[in-house]
């Protein structure tokens, strides 16, 4: 690849990390404006408000995203590129998935409407809640959530046992190549 074939991200890097950031924005798009019906995801008794969530949160060089579905889709998603995709098909992901969501549906009233859906900034994270209702969002610094200073932090470490699953999934996955 040439250097004028190259994209530009953002932050002014181009090349192969500039590409992995227009993919992650097409994944991210992706989940905020799906429908949950045409998806297949239905209130139930154990959903009644979330049929999704995204916990979003920004670093130096790019962005984190943690994308958890009611019917178990979980994955992790990287503006710099990677990440995982399909980890709820394993049981424990899909476990810590359900309790991330059940978490967040406990705290809703902490959350209040995101029209914007912008991302965080640095050291910040946005905890968005993909209800039937439409789309929530609370925002809160890292720090304070991972220390147990914000009234969402039980949501924060929720979604975090998730992302242990998907990286003891990926850790294993790597020692068996």
């Amino acid at each position: 690849m040439t250097m004028d074939s190259e994209e530009t991200s953002r932050d002014g890097t181009r090349g192969p990390a500039a590409s992995g950031e227009k993919v992650y924005l097409g994944l991210r798009a992706q989940i905020l404006s799906l429908d949950p019906a045409a998806a297949g995801l239905q209130q139930s008794e154990r959903h009644q408000a979330v049929w999704g969530a995204l916990m979003e949160t920004g670093y130096p060089r790019g962005t984190a995203t943690l994308v958890a579905l009611a019917d178990g889709t979980t994955s992790l998603y990287l503006s710099t590129g990677g990440g995982i995709i399909g980890g709820g098909f394993h049981q424990a992901v899909a476990t810590a998935t359900q309790s991330f969501l059940a978490d967040l549906e406990r705290h809703l009233p902490a959350f209040r409407p995101d029209p914007d859906a912008a991302l965080p900034a640095t050291g910040e994270v946005i905890i968005r809640a993909l209800t039937y209702a439409g789309r929530l969002s609370a925002a809160a610094s890292e720090d304070h959530l991972g220390h147990g200073r914000h009234q969402l932090s039980p949501v924060f470490h929720a979604a975090h046992r998730v992302i242990t699953e998907l990286r003891l999934i990926e850790e294993t996955k790597h020692r068996q190549d």
